[in-house]
């Protein structure tokens, strides 16, 4: 008798639980775009950081350099 209920009650359940999961679904999709725009952009900036840290590294050898040409031009 309760084989019979539950084969009777899960076929009118499933659609229900097919609309309740669906919004759900939806922000797991949108979530999983936004955070992959996310990485795309840490990535980008990474790359921006290391540009950076390069040519801060230049401007500091050349402002070197230049104290270097400074001190000897004095002398």
């Amino acid at each position: 008798m309760v084989t019979w209920i539950v084969l009777a009650v899960v076929p009118l359940a499933l659609p229900l639980l097919a609309a309740a999961i669906r919004p759900v679904l939806t922000g797991m999709q949108r979530l999983h775009q936004a955070l992959q725009e996310l990485a795309e952009r840490h990535t980008q900036a990474a790359a921006l950081m290391a540009r950076a840290r390069e040519v801060q590294h230049r401007a500091e050898t050349v402002a070197e350099h230049l104290r270097q040409l400074s001190h000897g031009a004095r002398r």
